[in-house]
């Protein structure tokens, strides 16, 4: 899966001109927490994130009155509190190297662009929701977390035998596990009673680390 089908296209931007505080009603108004910043020529020049206003805005315990905070506000423009340095990935950029540049980067949200245009920006939100998908935590099933050996045919026989029970595997998931040795599964399985799966497994795994049912959709 690449970014281009899962970002935000389109994306709300602001100019380096524009005042902080008509920034943050932007913000505020859109329900978002970062703004791609442009030039006068629509070049992307800057991002700048909620945390970035607040930290440029006075003190609520500051002594100056209303008429003095909303003077500064205006004096003050993006340009001055904008990150200049901006990461960015393309429309053919995998999800998951998208994810690890936020991870290693500290940071929440990545423009997209092309030919030098910002066609769209991916963000934690995208990924948690893909997060969501790619674990069915939406579905219903007997969800299962298996410490099995890191081993080739492990998952062929994990899945074969749940096939043999004629289970749907509507999500399958493989993670670090506690050494080289060995990895974590987490497998989501529909129309397969929870002891039943669980006694199929058993002959292939090293530990069953967590079985849960869900009943309702979430």
């Amino acid at each position: 899966m690449l970014v281009g089908e899962r970002m935000t296209r389109d994306p709300i931007v602001i100019h380096d001109d524009t005042p902080l505080d008509e920034a943050m009603k932007i913000m505020r108004d859109n329900k978002i927490r970062r703004l791609p910043v442009l030039d006068k020529k629509g070049a992307l020049v800057g991002i700048v994130s909620e945390r970035d206003l607040l930290y440029a805005s006075p003190s609520p315990a500051t002594s100056l009155s209303i008429y003095e905070l909303h003077y500064l506000l205006s004096k003050i423009t993006v340009a001055d509190v904008m990150t200049t340095k901006v990461i960015t990935v393309t429309e053919d950029t995998p999800l998951e190297e998208a994810a690890r540049i936020m991870a290693d980067n500290k940071i929440g949200g990545l423009p997209v662009v092309r030919d030098g245009k910002v066609v769209g920006i991916i963000t934690e939100t995208d990924l948690f929701k893909i997060f969501l998908e790619l674990l069915a935590a939406r579905e219903t099933g007997v969800r299962l977390t298996m410490l099995v050996p890191d081993e080739k045919g492990v998952l062929a026989r994990i899945t074969g035998e749940i096939a043999q029970l004629g289970g749907n595997i509507v999500s399958l998931g493989t993670f670090w596990g506690e050494d080289p040795t060995n990895a974590l599964v987490t497998i989501k399985v529909q129309d397969v009673e929870e002891k039943e799966l669980v006694k199929a497994m058993e002959p292939w795994i090293v530990e069953m680390v967590d079985v849960r049912t869900f009943e309702e959709s979430r």
